[in-house]
């Protein structure tokens, strides 16, 4: 890896990278996306009665320094979609987790922290259709994170569909 040059270059391999979670050699994204179940966590033991407000804060931070930093990550990895730039990853695990407390109780959080996690990054890496198509033909800011935000509703719209007809 290069090292970074300028302010923007650091922010990138550091923020971008989800503090480095992205620089794993093996599922850089899976490793990101637990970042997010590590605050989705963590809110859920220390605070619960504020999990929905800091899943939303978190979200909207990600997504913000998503499009923030997504042409400067472009620029250092060459690359419009680079798998060491995670914070659409990180951003997908918090939506999917978002959904699924929408129409699941609190109780369901050990299963969204778990099966959620799982089922995005299954989702995630096959592409369903439209994820599929976003992947492949919109190479920006916007499609970068578009296909995760797919992968994660169709996520969340399994697990929520699980777990109601268990019961």
């Amino acid at each position: 890896m290069k090292r970074p040059t300028s302010l923007s270059d650091w922010l990138v391999v550091t923020v971008g990278t989800a503090f480095g979670l992205g620089l794993f050699p093996i599922a850089p994204g899976s490793f990101a996306a637990l970042l997010g179940v590590a605050v989705h966590a963590a809110v859920w033991h220390f605070a619960p009665e504020h999990t929905m407000t800091v899943l939303w804060v978190s979200f909207g931070i990600t997504c913000l320094v998503h499009f923030v930093l997504n042409n400067a990550a472009a620029r250092y990895w060459d690359d419009p979609d680079s798998g060491n730039f995670v914070m659409d990853e990180v951003a997908g695990y918090l939506l999917t987790a978002i959904l699924a407390h929408a129409f699941l109780p609190m109780s369901a959080t050990p299963w969204i922290l778990i099966e959620g996690f799982l089922l995005f990054r299954v989702l995630d890496i096959v592409k369903l259709p439209p994820a599929r198509q976003i992947d492949r033909h919109w190479h920006n800011a916007f499609g970068v994170i578009l296909d995760d935000l797919v992968s994660a509703a169709y996520a969340a719209g399994l697990l929520v569909l699980q777990l109601r007809l268990m019961g």
